[in-house]
């Protein structure tokens, strides 16, 4: 469903907005009467922003809402944005509503759920909240769920196609190919000397064309072991997503371990990213030493083998048992590396100075996006 425009504000009517009802007595020609989509738009604004900012941090401007916002309810609030503003703008409303202000009720109402516009934000709502829903409430939550994950699917995919995909070196020509691959430039330059001056033609002989070369994957394992805690869920949701499009690789054995004080392994879900993500309890604590031994006890090849510790790395054991883990990995030929971020903003939040511990002992250390992990691994796996 596309929201319609937003009507057309005067530059005082969008300052109007965006100060609250305190700036309406300076503002000349703010919000009037006869504005009856503003007076709407204000209200769904102050309904959110007019609750104070003791959540999580304030606005820089003191916004304070009109008397009729706390008058709205979680459905109606999600149909008057629908109606009111674009989508950009719509996405940016629901994703404060439950990140800012947790307002849960946002993705434990069918009603709700119907006209929500499914992103990440209202995702990692769903993840938080699932175990409170009702039968009914969960099965649209993971119809959500499913259009979520498949556009995120859709965007890594074509990252780690073009990560593990061969490359054409132009500098590598072979007198057989598909059309496709016909090198025409080097063709025209080899064959000059057939050139007719008479009948201003050239006579191609022998057309050239480029080869392919296919990075040949042997057989790895693929290890991804994720904190499951409270404050990594984008990292959850876009492992589970990495996890789904490493299973459909040749050569490539892909393995999901969750875990916070105990261990739970996806591997049997890991193809279906949303079944895996319905599956995750969120929160406990963090063990993740314990999570790191379960994984190398599945290792098979050591020298063909990789672990992924997603985690912000605040151990809740003693930090040399992972220590102690990594280091035998390294010893043995098991290549180990330690993301400290996995959204897309990849913003780090870690404990830099364990981190700092395990690149001694021989482990990659480092914040990445989803794209940018995908061409780690292709470089390791050649």
């Amino acid at each position: 469903m596309t929201a319609p425009p937003s009507p057309h504000l005067t530059p005082a009517e969008r300052w109007r907005l965006l100060l609250g009802e305190a700036a309406q007595p300076s503002l000349q020609g703010g919000l009037g009467a006869g504005s009856a989509s503003g007076m709407a738009m204000d209200r769904a604004l102050a309904w959110l922003y007019g609750r104070g900012d003791a959540a999580q941090g304030a606005d820089t401007l003191d916004r304070h809402g009109g008397t009729e916002g706390s008058q709205l309810s979680v459905p109606e609030w999600i149909n008057q944005i629908h109606e009111l503003f674009p989508k950009e703008t719509i996405e940016r409303l629901e994703r404060d509503a439950i990140e800012r202000y947790g307002i849960d009720e946002v993705v434990t109402n069918v009603e709700v759920l119907q006209r929500a516009t499914p992103n990440p934000a209202l995702l990692a709502a769903v993840m938080r909240t699932k175990h409170l829903m009702n039968p009914e409430v969960l099965a649209m939550a993971r119809q959500l769920v499913a259009k979520v994950v498949q556009a995120l699917i859709d965007k890594l995919a074509k990252e780690l196609r073009r990560a593990f995909s061969g490359t054409r070196r132009r500098t590598e020509l072979s007198y057989q190919g598909a059309a496709s691959q016909f090198a025409a430039r080097e063709t025209l330059r080899r064959n000059l000397k057939t050139y007719d001056p008479e009948r201003r033609r050239l006579i191609v002989q022998r057309p050239l064309f480029h080869t392919h070369q296919r990075k040949h994957l042997e057989r790895w394992q693929i290890l991804l072991v994720v904190d499951q805690s409270g404050s990594m869920v984008p990292s959850v949701i876009h492992a589970a997503i990495t996890a789904a499009c490493l299973w459909h690789l040749p050569g490539v054995q892909t393995h999901l371990i969750a875990f916070d004080t105990e261990i739970v392994d996806l591997t049997g879900e890991a193809h279906d990213p949303v079944e895996t993500l319905m599956k995750v309890q969120l929160g406990g604590g963090t063990y993740i030493g314990k999570a790191v031994q379960y994984a190398a006890e599945r290792i098979e090849v050591p020298k063909r083998a990789m672990v992924v510790v997603i985690s912000d790395f605040y151990e809740g054991m003693s930090e040399y048992v992972l220590i102690d883990q990594v280091r035998s990995l390294v010893a043995q030929g098991t290549q180990v590396l330690g993301l400290a971020a996995l959204d897309e903003q990849a913003n780090p939040a870690y404990d830099r100075e364990l981190a700092r511990k395990l690149v001694e002992v021989g482990a990659h250390v480092g914040a990445m996006t989803p794209g940018q992990l995908a061409g780690w691994l292709a470089e390791k796996l050649e």
